[in-house]
């Protein structure tokens, strides 16, 4: 605890000239009543009372602390704490290209990518994660954090319109690559996601997944959509977007190449549950021991002393008109 005011500390030293003055009007107090001898009264033994009437000074005094306390402003103060804990540096690197929207998933791709990312983020509560998009071009979302209300909200305003249309693969891993080699964990992963084969960008796949190999680097790939065909979207002459079954094609072999390169593993979901299954089984993935920083920041903690100062003074009032009432 610290204090915004502590020079108000000092009116601590106003307990000397009052205690003083409480012990001297004490010494030099004079009965109100009169009585022509309490010889009668000599030998019966002192009551409890005559030492607990201090107590009502005390509780002054305990009410003025309080006051004095509040006054200095007690605070909680920012501070960082370095934790053990295990962990793993992993890269979400979503293709949200316009066939992301296609509805063989419920709602559609995209969306349900998105549900279960967000999922699995929330559960990885030591490690380091990052986000990267990629469509025609490929960026970066959030840095890596540990800030999990971070990472789900970004997923969840993920949009279809945020870049250039096509599917950019060979860039979104690179991408992804340059954000997590510099991770501090032992363990770096990179979880790609995407419905189609690669038809732009400039770094091949192959180039990519070799430079994943070098950092060691695991890359696990996603190839998300059902077998046969699926309802795409398509904008009519009218500028309307209309939905035709078209055939499912996703370039498998690239992605388990990517897969085979980096020591990771390729998957294909097919619908809701299993890329949900998926996820699940990556939750599994190799943790190492790391360091987490963790941040507090500073708030007023004057509550307690108000609630301490507001009982004494009830405590004084309650005792002096009940138990150590005096005759005045």
């Amino acid at each position: 605890m610290q204090f915004a005011h502590p020079q108000y500390l000092w009116l601590f030293l106003i307990f000397i000239p009052i205690i003083a003055w409480y012990v001297f009007r004490k010494i030099k107090s004079h009965p109100t009543l009169s009585v022509s001898t309490l010889s009668p009264y000599a030998k019966l033994p002192v009551s409890f009372r005559e030492y607990l009437i201090h107590l009502l000074f005390v509780l002054r005094l305990g009410v003025l602390a309080c006051v004095i306390i509040i006054i200095a402003r007690p605070q909680t103060y920012d501070s960082w704490r370095t934790s053990s804990t295990h962990g793993t540096d992993i890269i979400l690197a979503m293709d949200i290209s316009s066939s992301m929207l296609a509805r063989d998933f419920k709602p559609d791709r995209l969306e349900a990518a998105k549900n279960v990312a967000a999922k699995f983020v929330s559960g990885r509560e030591a490690d380091n994660i990052g986000i990267v998009v990629f469509a025609g071009e490929s960026f970066t979302a959030v840095p890596m954090t540990t800030d999990r209300s971070l990472l789900v909200n970004y997923i969840n305003d993920i949009s279809m319109n945020m870049l250039e249309d096509g599917t950019a693969i060979g860039d979104g891993l690179a991408t992804s690559i340059n954000r997590i080699k510099d991770g501090k964990a032992k363990s770096k992963s990179i979880i790609l996601l995407t419905d189609g084969s690669n038809n732009t960008g400039n770094v091949a796949p192959s180039t990519a997944a070799e430079i994943a190999k070098k950092f060691g680097i695991k890359v696990y790939t996603i190839g998300v959509g059902k077998n046969g065909e699926a309802p795409f979207p398509q904008q009519n002459m009218f500028g309307r977007i209309e939905y035709v079954n078209m055939p499912v094609v996703i370039d498998e072999e690239t992605l388990k190449n990517i897969a085979s390169i980096t020591g990771g593993k390729y998957f294909r979901a097919t619908n809701n549950n299993v890329l949900a299954d998926v996820f699940e089984e990556i939750d599994k993935l190799e943790k190492t021991q790391m360091d987490v920083k963790h941040f507090s920041h500073t708030e007023d903690n004057y509550m307690m002393w108000a609630v301490f100062a507001l009982g004494l003074f009830l405590l004084e009032i309650i005792l002096r008109n009940t138990v150590l009432r005096t005759i005045p």
